[in-house]
């Protein structure tokens, strides 16, 4: 076989694989926006069939002797290709290390443990859930010692989101964002807070499904080639390019959660459909990491979605859909309440200040569960403490507590700690972003072409082309730093409540 010929076998098997990999998301998109429930149990199985098959693929003797001969060639490959080769290597190399019989059950049990987590969560029953977590807690750890890490088993998943990323990072990195936040909350809590019971009241859900697609198209996510539903945890997924899905959830009484979350996986979204055409279908349309994708989300979300320039365009939009309820709530009012800082229970609501202390929960307790030294029976006691220690607030039931994520129940352990990363990457990308444009002048006139096309160019285009620090310094002209992060806190809130 020449080595054209071989090439092209092995581009058509990586073809194959994201049309697997398609099935699979589109059966895990009705599983989570309301497929009927007695479907669950052969939804799942099809998921670990699937999955079984990808890996099948990936592990083959065709893919490797392809993989190896055209890394023999390397040199002769177009620059696209050869990196594509390259995330074969590296994908290759973390699924080939997983039996495939524990890779095809453990696969089935999240798919199923994901509908039970909705459920416990709605009833308030974490012994529902209890069970499941346990399995995918001790697949994890058998995980980790397949995979191989260093210093730490919880680098091995780690490295699932943010390649390159381990413990003693991250320690460090948390520790920098504690000694900033923990102040700034303590000297908060001592001055007085805005008024912000005006949110709270009752807002019809079909005006909240109008304004978050006026949301969405305001910045610039393209709904021709995506969508918007509703689901228990808001969340985003990608088909193809040209296929980018979104959920968020409403609340009657909360205005501003669905608002917030739609922005949030809308950020997500656009860096999905911004990916350059050269990549599109291959492996190398992915985020460059999570925390490079999260820093797209709360960039979206917090820098621009809740900033006074942004408001300015939107709020008389809000205004008219609520006039009952808000015809006499100023938009300097607004911006107040949006932004308060007070601790509260849940991660997806908190604000910009508490958000890293619900981080660093989760981080801590991922930590222990992944080493064994907490197991699943004792993890609510243990969240409820962390809560109290860090936030100062006790969760009064599991639902408000340790079953409001979905993560662990899709057994997404290393995912948590690429929430704080993204959002300390946005402060950095932002500082370098406003040096180009006028970013309240965009804002005021609801404008964010050119914020899209500097992010286009910067990051998105690349996909996984370029690695999360590359990306950085690339996009901001130095490497990463956490000092832009804390800045941006310690100026934000020190001018919110005058400190």
């Amino acid at each position: 076989m020449t080595g054209a010929s071989i090439k092209n076998v092995f581009m058509d098997q990586l073809s194959q694989i994201k049309g697997l990999e398609y099935a699979s998301n589109v059966i895990y998109w009705d599983l989570t926006t309301g497929a009927g429930s007695r479907g669950v149990k052969p939804r799942s199985i099809a998921l670990g069939v699937l999955s079984s098959k990808i890996q099948e693929m990936m592990i083959s003797d065709a893919f490797v002797k392809g993989l190896e001969t055209l890394e023999r060639d390397i040199s002769r490959l177009e620059p696209v290709e050869a990196q594509i080769v390259a995330q074969a290597r590296y994908k290759y190399e973390r699924i080939s290390k997983i039996p495939p019989e524990a890779y095809r059950a453990y696969n089935t049990l999240v798919s199923e443990a994901t509908v039970v987590w909705e459920k416990a969560k709605r009833e308030n029953d974490y012994n529902l859930f209890a069970p499941y977590l346990k399995k995918i807690v001790a697949y994890k750890r058998e995980f980790a010692e397949y995979l191989g890490y260093e210093d730490h088993p919880y680098n091995a998943h780690i490295e699932d989101f943010e390649r390159g990323m381990n413990v003693k990072v991250l320690d460090a990195f948390f520790e920098e964002l504690r000694e900033t936040v923990v102040p700034l909350v303590k000297a908060i809590e001592k001055c007085p807070q805005p008024e912000d019971d005006f949110l709270y009241l009752n807002y019809n859900v079909d005006g909240q499904k109008t304004l978050a697609v006026e949301l969405l198209e305001t910045i610039g996510f393209d709904l021709s080639a995506g969508e918007l539903r509703e689901s228990e945890h808001p969340f985003t997924m990608t088909l193809a390019i040209d296929d980018v899905r979104l959920t968020t959830h409403y609340y009657c009484e909360n205005l501003t959660s669905a608002l917030f979350s739609t922005i949030h996986e809308g950020g997500h979204g656009i860096y999905e459909q911004n990916f350059a055409f050269e990549i599109a279908g291959t492996i190398l349309a992915d985020g460059a990491s999570s925390g490079i994708h999260e820093s797209q989300s709360r960039f979206y979300e917090n820098n621009l979605g809740r900033s006074s320039a942004f408001w300015k365009h939107f709020y008389p939009k809000l205004q008219k859909a609520y006039k009952k309820q808000l015809d006499c709530v100023s938009q300097e009012m607004f911006i107040k309440a949006i932004n308060k800082s007070e601790p509260s229970f849940i991660r997806i609501e908190a604000d910009e200040l508490t958000y890293p202390l619900h981080i660093m929960v989760r981080y801590e307790l991922e930590k222990a569960l992944i080493e064994g030294s907490l197991e699943v029976e004792d993890l609510p006691k243990a969240w409820n403490e962390k809560m109290t220690s860090y936030l100062g607030v006790t969760p009064q039931t599991d639902t408000q507590g340790v079953l409001q994520d979905v993560h662990w129940s899709d057994g997404l352990f290393g995912y948590f700690p690429s929430y704080a990363l993204g959002t300390a990457y946005a402060a950095q990308i932002q500082n370098a972003l406003s040096k180009d444009i006028d970013l309240d002048t965009a804002l005021e006139s609801g404008d964010f072409s050119q914020i899209k096309a500097w992010l286009g160019e910067k990051i998105h285009a690349y996909g996984l082309r370029k690695t999360a620090p590359e990306l950085i310094e690339l996009a901001t002209g130095e490497p990463f730093k956490a000092e832009y992060y804390t800045r941006y806190l310690k100026e934000k809130y020190t001018k919110l409540y005058n400190l």
